[in-house]
C-alpha cells in the first residue's frame, strides 16, 4: 500500500463530503466520512487513513481553542444587547433615506467587531424588515444588504475564519484583520449599489411577523463597542510595539472589559455559557474539517496543482484564492474552507515566495465569498430571518455570487500581485 493518498482518493473524499452535506448530514460527520472513504479509495490502509485524519484534527486544535476563547466576547456582545445597540445606533444615525447603506454598514460593523456572521444576520434582520416596511424596499434588497454586508465585515473580523487563517500562517490576528479593510470596503460599497439596484424586485414587507424581545437596561453605544475596541487594541500591540498578546487572551479580555464598562458583571456567567454554546458547534466542525484536511495534506494534490500552474505559466499565488473559493463552494462554510486550504496549501505558498499575509488574506477572501450556498447553514438562517420561501431565497444567489467574486478579485489584485 502507498503512504500517499492518490488524487482519486482526494476527489472521492470531496465528492462524498459534498454529497452528504447536500443530503443534510451534519457537516462534521460528512467530512469525517468523506475523509475515511477517500483514504480507502486512495490506496492507503485503514490504520494510515485514521492516522492522517487524527493528524489533521490535531493541526487545528490551537485554532479550536482560540475560537472557544472568542466565545466569551461573542456571548457578551449578543446576550448583553450590545450587538443590537450597535446595529440600531448605526441605522438611526444614518437615517431611513440611506436605509440600505445603513443596513449594510451595520452588519459589516457587527461582524468586524467579532459577532459571527449568522448571529449578525439574526440581529439585524428585524431592524432591516422594519425599515423595509416603512420605505417599501424589497425583501431581496435588504437580504443582500444584510448578508453581503456581513460577509464583507467577515474579511476583517476576529471571527473563526480569520483566527484559522492567522493560526495556520503563524501571523498576528490583527495583520489579517487590517489586511481585509480594503477588500471589505470595496465589497460593502458594491453590495450597497447591488441592493439599491434590486430594491423594486421581489416581494415587499407588508407586516412584521414577530418582534424581538429587547433586554432591559441596554448599554450606550460607547459601552457596547468598548469590548471589541479593547480586544483589538490589545491585539494591535504586536504589530505596533512588538508586544505579543495572543487572541486566546485578547478576545476573552475584550469580553470581560465590555461587561465591566456596561456594568453587567453579575450576568457574566450566563454570557460565557451562551458564547461557549454558540462556538462549540463551530469548534466541532473545525475538528471534522481537520480530518478531511489530513487526507488532502497527505495526497499528491499539491504536486498536480503545481504542475498545472507551471504548464499554463500561471502565478503560484493563484493557489490561495482558488483553493479558498473551491473549498467554500464545496462546504459552504468559511471557517472550514480557511482551515482546509491554509493547512493544505500554506506551506506550498510560503515555499514559492508568497508572503504569509498574502496567502492568509487571499484564502480568507475565497472562503468568505461563497459561504451562502444552500448546503450551508447561512442560507437557511437568512431565509428564516427574512421569512422568504425557497424560490425567493434562491433568486438572491446570483447577486451574492457576483459580490463574492468581487471580494476574491480585489483581494487577489491587492495581495496576489495581479495588476
Amino acid at each position: 500500500m502507498n503512504s500517499e493518498v492518490s488524487i482519486l482518493g482526494v476527489l472521492v473524499a470531496m465528492a462524498v463530503t459534498i454529497l452528504l452535506i447536500f443530503r443534510r448530514i451534519n457537516p462534521t460527520y460528512a467530512m469525517m466520512a468523506g475523509a475515511f472513504t477517500g483514504g480507502m479509495v486512495g490506496g492507503i490502509e485503514v490504520a494510515a487513513t485514521l492516522d492522517y485524519m487524527l493528524e489533521g484534527a490535531q493541526l487545528l486544535t490551537p485554532a479550536v481553542l482560540r475560537i472557544l476563547a472568542a466565545g466569551i466576547l461573542v456571548g457578551v456582545l449578543i446576550e448583553s444587547g450590545a450587538a443590537n445597540v450597535i446595529a440600531n445606533t448605526i441605522v438611526e444615525k444614518m437615517g431611513e433615506t440611506r436605509a440600505l447603506l445603513a443596513i449594510t454598514v451595520s452588519t459589516l460593523v457587527l461582524t468586524a467587531v467579532g459577532v459571527f456572521i449568522a448571529a449578525a444576520v439574526i440581529t439585524v434582520a428585524p431592524i432591516a424588515l422594519m425599515i423595509a416596511k416603512r420605505t417599501e424596499v424589497s425583501r431581496l434588497s435588504i437580504l443582500l444588504a444584510v448578508v453581503c454586508g456581513a460577509r464583507a465585515g467577515n474579511l476583517m473580523s476576529p471571527n473563526p475564519n480569520t483566527i484559522a487563517a492567522s493560526e495556520s500562517f503563524s501571523i498576528p490576528l490583527t495583520e489579517v484583520m487590517f489586511a481585509g479593510l480594503g477588500p471589505a470596503a470595496v465589497g460593502a460599497i458594491f453590495t450597497y449599489f447591488i441592493a439599491k439596484k434590486v430594491n423594486d424586485k421581489g416581494s415587499k414587507v407588508k407586516e412584521i411577523k414577530e418582534e424581538r424581545a429587547v433586554e432591559e437596561n441596554q448599554p450606550t453605544f460607547l459601552a457596547a463597542i468598548s469590548g471589541p475596541i479593547f480586544a483589538i487594541g490589545i491585539l494591535s500591540l504586536q504589530p505596533l510595539l512588538d508586544i505579543k498578546v495572543d487572541s486566546l487572551l485578547a478576545l476573552p479580555a475584550g469580553g470581560l472589559f465590555g461587561v465591566m464598562v456596561m456594568r453587567k458583571t453579575k450576568k457574566m456567567k450566563s454570557y460565557m455559557s451562551s458564547g461557549l454554546e454558540k462556538m462549540s458547534g463551530i469548534s466541532i466542525l473545525i475538528l471534522g474539517t481537520g480530518t478531511l484536511a489530513g487526507i488532502i495534506v497527505n495526497s499528491s494534490l499539491n504536486q498536480i496543482i503545481m504542475s498545472g500552474l507551471n504548464t499554463f505559466q500561471l502565478p503560484i499565488s493563484l493557489i490561495a484564492p482558488l483553493s479558498g473559493s473551491f473549498m467554500s463552494l464545496a462546504t459552504a462554510s468559511a471557517t472550514s474552507s480557511v482551515a482546509i486550504s491554509s493547512n493544505v496549501f500554506g506551506e506550498v505558498l510560503l515555499e514559492n515566495g508568497v508572503s504569509a499575509l498574502a496567502g492568509a488574506m487571499m484564502i480568507n477572501a475565497g472562503a468568505v465569498a461563497f459561504d451562502f450556498l444552500p448546503h450551508g447553514p447561512l442560507f437557511h438562517i437568512s431565509r428564516d430571518s427574512f421569512y422568504m420561501d425557497m424560490k425567493e431565497r434562491i433568486k438572491a444567489l446570483p447577486y451574492e455570487a457576483l459580490i463574492g467574486i468581487l471580494l476574491v478579485l480585489v483581494s487577489t489584485i491587492i495581495y496576489g500581485g495581479l495588476f
